[in-house]
């Protein structure tokens, strides 16, 4: 190997090492925990390993089939990590979705039991021509969902009309940073001329070390995870005002019963009470302390403790659902956190009122 590879395979593969590096940061170092976190560090754990053996195969082809079997494994959840990391900073996220779960699960057994069934190392023309061109399809369709969950940030990066936040920009690079990724992969395994299978790898590193300049160069990272608490953190809306929207929030909020809507989104409510979503976020954040889905789980709350106090004989699952919530694991982690304790426990306290 010349020096010009050496520096190359150095460089890649250093890059796919710290990818995993600030995967694991993302996961458990962050001083706060966003979802958002940890969807970014499973997808920077993700691409990594796909990295890592682009890297590997790329300098040794002689490499045992598991590799490359491992690498494109990983690829099935770049995508829909991807996807949930935009959703959860846009919709304000806090707590992950059942349906998230049950779709992260799928994939995770689609995929574990197709490589069981079909190993690379014993199928690999199947994994060549059909496999690898339904990994980059789901790959592309979910970036395609990804690119319209935050439409509105790439037209004013693109437009330059209005001025961004850091937030807003982080997201786009991330974003776009994805998309190239997989364009020079998709280019590579169409034999695009002047197009290598270590592109892709020589990108990630280039974005990867991006992230981690801005990461050093900012001495506040946290507004990077709060897509509309940071557009709106420097206005406070005054005392006066606040109190007056506060009491048309809550009025609203118990006289239609939206809290009992699971699919209630940040923009939905600001329609009830007239307002934009950026006001009613700025108001939830800068006033209140607290973001969308706290603010509305906090009715859902009340409501279940009610319905606990008033009748033993409900399921406590059935009480999430018919306060809001979208699954049990949802309510009862909710539930802990406004109470302090579990449904189960509340429940026996009342019992013995």
């Amino acid at each position: 190997m010349d020096t010009s590879k050496e520096l190359l395979f150095f460089f890649s593969a250093l890059g796919a090492f710290n990818g995993i590096i600030l995967g694991i940061y993302f996961f458990f170092f962050t001083r706060k925990k966003y979802l958002t976190n940890y969807f970014l560090g499973a997808l920077l754990f993700a691409l990594s390993i796909r990295i890592g053996k682009s890297v590997f195969v790329y300098f040794d082809p002689a490499l045992p089939k598991m590799y490359l079997q491992f690498g494109l494994t990983a690829c099935f959840f770049i995508g829909p990590c991807l996807y949930y990391f935009l959703k959860s900073a846009v919709k304000e996220v806090d707590v992950m979705p059942k349906s998230w779960k049950l779709t992260l699960l799928f994939w995770a057994l689609f995929i574990i039991t197709v490589g069981f069934i079909f190993p690379y190392e014993y199928f690999p023309k199947l994994w060549k021509q059909y496999f690898v061109k339904a990994i980059y399809f789901q790959w592309f369709v979910y970036i395609v969902y990804s690119g319209f969950t935050i439409k509105g940030i790439l037209q004013k990066i693109i437009s330059k009309k209005h001025k961004t936040t850091p937030s807003e920009m982080w997201f786009g690079m991330l974003f776009l940073g994805n998309f190239l990724l997989f364009l020079f992969y998709f280019l590579s395994i169409m034999h695009a001329p002047a197009v290598t299978y270590i592109s892709g790898a020589v990108v990630f590193s280039f974005i990867l070390y991006l992230i981690i300049s801005i990461l050093l160069y900012r001495k506040k990272t946290d507004d990077l995870f709060l897509l509309h608490g940071s557009k709106n953190a420097a206005k406070k809306i005054d005392s006066a005002e606040a109190e007056i929207l506060f009491r048309k929030l809550e009025t609203i909020m118990i006289e239609k019963i939206l809290y009992k809507n699971p699919n209630l989104t940040l923009q939905d409510l600001s329609k009830e009470i007239n307002i934009s979503s950026h006001q009613l976020s700025q108001f939830l954040n800068n006033n209140l302390g607290k973001n969308f889905t706290s603010f509305v789980n906090e009715f859902r709350i009340k409501e279940a403790c009610k319905i606990i106090t008033s009748n033993n004989k409900i399921t406590l699952e059935s009480i999430g659902y018919d306060g809001g919530f979208n699954s049990k694991s949802t309510f009862f982690a909710a539930f802990k956190k406004h109470t302090g304790t579990t449904p189960s426990n509340y429940q026996l306290q009342a019992l013995q009122v």
